[in-house]
């Protein structure tokens, strides 16, 4: 549980979407509530959410998301939600343009980073993201093995010089 430095308020994490740090460089992150019906905040709570795919659009000065998986309540009676509906996003005036002007750029797309509770509500983070080639990819694998083998070494180092 983290505290948003804000409003000190905890913040319980939902899920994360692990692919888009790898398919992206995120240049600009945003905090967007979420629209939801009640069946589909039941199914939230039970962690029957995949954000993996999920991308945010601007359209008609509000945005959207696609690609966001929430399953179906089981006990739910007669009223139940689809599962990969688009939702609408709440954000203010003056981040939509943002938003909507850094998507007018080429190359630049909205990815879903995380889901969280923030109090009562459901939060999303959402990024602008410019998209990376295989090379860059590979550059980051290599320096994330890097790194991995560096600390490796230094904790080696040290368990040797304790003894």
């Amino acid at each position: 549980m983290n505290r948003d430095p804000k409003t000190a308020t905890p913040t319980i994490e939902i899920a994360t979407n692990r692919k888009a740090p790898r398919d992206y460089h995120i240049l600009e992150t945003y905090e967007a509530g979420i629209e939801l019906r009640g069946t589909e905040v039941k199914s939230i709570r039970l962690g029957k959410l995949n954000i993996s795919d999920a991308f945010a659009r601007v359209e008609r000065g509000q945005v959207w998301l696609y690609g966001c998986d929430i399953q179906q309540y089981e006990k739910a009676s007669h009223e139940t939600h689809e599962p990969r509906r688009s939702r609408r996003l709440l954000l203010h005036k003056n981040e939509i343009m943002k938003l909507l002007a850094a998507t007018q750029q080429k190359g630049l797309a909205l990815p879903v980073l995380r889901a969280y509770w923030k109090g009562p509500r459901i939060k999303l983070q959402i990024g602008v993201g410019k998209g990376k080639n295989k090379g860059d990819q590979r550059q980051d694998l290599k320096e994330k093995a890097e790194n991995r083998e560096a600390a490796r070494v230094v904790a080696s180092f040290n368990d040797k010089n304790r003894r």
